[in-house]
């Protein structure tokens, strides 16, 4: 044991205990907090996982509505309306706390399309492509709000963890040993005044 650099006194014992039963309940929040951390990590990481596989789905379905418009439209038509159709760029993003971490939300896009072209002159495929198109926007958008929160959230379960390693195995162990040093000691005086008594006793 080291050696320790504080009086044997019942007050300091008393000090001694207080910071021991507040550093063991910070260890307790942190343990908490780390464990919900980790689950909302790992129900992102398998949400990921979807996003991206409807991601590949939508790709495809557009791709495939697109080659359809390419074949009845022609492709020069198909570009003049591409280039009139304004870029996705009205995104939402808002944001709340889990455990003190901020996390960001981005606000689904709404399905209806726009009269960016005219109806005359295209057909029901070339929707078909817009609405994937515009579906796969939103999903990469939701990929990359998730892949946020999980760096966010890696982050903070790093910080929490070494945090609770540091209680769990400094301070605690440190409280512990000072609180028996301290207890020994006070017996140790209380057995020499026992027997200085028990002898003033005998002498009398």
């Amino acid at each position: 044991m080291e050696k320790l650099k504080i009086s044997p006194t019942k007050s300091n014992l008393l000090s001694t205990k207080n910071s021991l039963e507040l550093a063991e309940e910070g260890y307790e929040l942190l343990d908490k907090k780390r464990n919900v951390l980790i689950k909302e990590m790992m129900e992102r990481i398998d949400e990921a996982k979807e996003i991206q596989s409807q991601i590949n789905q939508y790709f495809y379905n557009a791709y495939e509505a697109l080659q359809i418009v390419d074949i009845t439209q022609g492709i020069k038509t198909v570009e003049e309306i591409a280039a009139g159709i304004d870029l996705i760029d009205n995104l939402k993003i808002r944001t709340y706390s889990v455990m003190g971490v901020e996390i960001p939300e981005v606000e689904e896009l709404s399905e209806e399309i726009s009269p960016h072209y005219s109806f005359y002159k295209t057909n029901l495929a070339l929707d078909r492509a817009y609405k994937n198109f515009q579906r796969v926007v939103y999903l990469i958008s939701r990929l990359a709000e998730i892949e946020t929160s999980v760096y966010r959230l890696a982050t903070s379960i790093k910080k929490t963890q070494k945090r609770a390693n540091a209680l769990d195995n400094i301070l605690i162990p440190r409280y512990k040993n000072t609180v028996k040093f301290i207890e020994e000691r006070l017996e140790e005086k209380e057995r020499e005044e026992f027997f200085r008594i028990k002898l003033l006793k005998k002498k009398l």
